[in-house]
């Protein structure tokens, strides 16, 4: 897959919306089984944790990936001299 299809700002709030979707979507999942079980807090406090720990790890992912390229592009740029 090319990073060239979308803009830079497009692709780095789409890691911005990953990280609040997996937090909102394991919190609720954690919601869901606090009242199945009745385990109250603990199941929305582990979907909280298990969200952020997943998210922030992506985000970090990202975050190293871009840095590659801006490091890639701006030695292409001056002519690959390294230095």
């Amino acid at each position: 897959m090319s990073a060239d299809r979308f803009p830079g700002w497009v692709r780095y709030s789409g890691v911005g919306l990953e990280l609040v979707g997996a937090i909102a979507g394991l919190a609720f999942l954690g919601h869901w089984i606090d009242g199945r079980f009745g385990t109250q807090p603990w199941g929305i406090l582990g979907g909280v944790v298990i969200g952020l720990v997943g998210g922030l790890y992506n985000l970090v992912r990202e975050s190293l990936e871009a840095a590659r390229e801006a490091k890639t592009e701006d030695e292409d740029a001056s002519g690959g001299t390294g230095a």
